[in-house]
């Protein structure tokens, strides 16, 4: 007697699949984006679209991710944990920049913050040295001024009784420590010339470059510091050059008080 032997096929879901793969893909789509534009083999726009198509593809591993995970857990095919794993890709992939965007999407559109909106600091090394197809260097006016007055009413220059001298040494250590690429810096000279810091901010991840001018001003009480600091590219800053004076300005405040 013959006994035949049943089997029984564990089906594997499609859609957890290629929800994994959608999800590792996207993973080197944005690592890509942030290196060939810091390393300047993609220019800002074709950056910024090879980053959303990562983020896109993460955002779709992670819906697909979902729905393969009820699928699988209705149905008993196998596949449950591929799913899971595309949507915590995804969460790792998004969660960052979904955080960035939702916060700025509720701030004005503003590239350019100064703490002296009336004579901004103005970029003299910066003017020569920025692309052709950068936002311009010229300060938005008095519209500008108004706009940032509502929106980040904390950002005021910092007085400090040292003198001129001691305030630009003080920021300049300060500007180092950040490991901004510093393009000139002028010392201050009595009262016949202010102190001038000229340096470019580059974001954490993407790379991203903002020009920051740093003027250091002599007054009758020691020394004034305004900070100005301008998205190079894009149309909203997102908050971030209020985040990089708001910081500095802290930071010079606390050395302040130190001594």
């Amino acid at each position: 007697m013959i006994r035949r032997r049943l089997y029984t096929e564990e089906r594997f879901s499609p859609l957890a699949r290629w929800s994994f793969r959608l999800a590792l893909f996207s993973l080197p789509v944005v690592a890509l984006a942030a290196l060939l534009y810091r390393t300047g083999f993609l220019d800002f726009q074709p950056a910024l679209v090879t980053l959303a198509t990562g983020l896109g593809l993460a955002a779709i591993a992670g819906i697909l991710g979902t729905v393969a995970f009820f699928i699988t857990w209705e149905t008993g095919w196998l596949g449950i944990g591929r799913a899971m794993a595309a949507v915590g890709i995804a969460v790792l992939v998004l969660a960052g920049p979904a955080a960035v965007l939702a916060r700025g999407m509720m701030l004005p559109p503003l590239t350019d913050i100064s703490t002296d909106a009336a004579d901004p600091p103005r970029f003299r090394s910066l003017a020569l040295a920025s692309p052709r197809e950068a936002n311009t260097l010229t300060y938005g006016g008095i519209d500008n001024a108004a706009v940032q007055r509502m929106a980040y009413p904390g950002i005021k220059p910092v007085d400090l009784t040292a003198t001129p001298e001691e305030a630009f040494n003080t920021v300049l250590a300060l500007v180092q420590k950040r490991h901004w690429t510093i393009l000139d810096a002028v010392p201050p000279r009595g009262t016949r010339r202010d102190g001038q810091i000229e340096a470019v901010a580059v974001s954490p991840i993407m790379g991203f470059r903002s020009n920051v001018s740093i003027r250091i001003r002599p007054t009758a009480k020691g020394a004034r510091v305004d900070v100005r600091s301008a998205s190079r590219y894009g149309s909203h800053d997102l908050g971030t050059n209020s985040e990089r004076v708001e910081a500095l300005m802290a930071d010079l405040a606390a050395e302040r008080r130190r001594r």
